[in-house]
């Protein structure tokens, strides 16, 4: 996908802007979240 074609499709959809920066922001947090617990339980 190009980015005009991307930024035709935002300019029709802004609904769709807020649900991916949610995405983002909830992947972000699912990678903190597992690396925690990677790092809580080091092994033998």
């Amino acid at each position: 996908m190009s980015d005009n074609t991307a930024q035709a499709y935002l300019a029709e959809h802004p609904r769709m802007i807020g649900v991916l920066f949610t995405i983002c922001v909830v992947a972000s947090q699912a990678g903190n979240a597992a690396a925690a617990s990677a790092g809580s339980n080091p092994g033998p």
